[in-house]
């Protein structure tokens, strides 16, 4: 790993897995990348990042919008972050 900044090279997932598994993969990989990124926003508090912010900052991401599940996720990660 030269540059932190540069992204690592993306593994394909394990195979065999229930489709759930790899649902609630991908909803936890969202909202790690949502919570980073309302983190280096300023919102540090699960208070300050309502649905509507998290799913403004989606959009700055590039990430496509998130549901209310994933929502809540974020702010749960975001509290356990404290």
């Amino acid at each position: 790993m030269d540059h932190a900044w540069r992204p690592l090279a993306k593994q394909p997932l394990p195979a065999g897995q229930p489709r759930t598994w790899y649902v609630s993969h991908n909803r936890r990989l969202k909202a790690m990348r949502l919570a980073i990124a309302l983190l280096d926003s300023g919102a540090f508090a699960p208070d300050q990042a309502t649905n509507e912010k998290i799913r403004e900052t989606a959009e700055v991401v590039g990430v496509h919008r998130p549901s209310d599940a994933t929502c809540r996720m974020v702010r749960r990660l975001m509290a356990a972050q404290r």
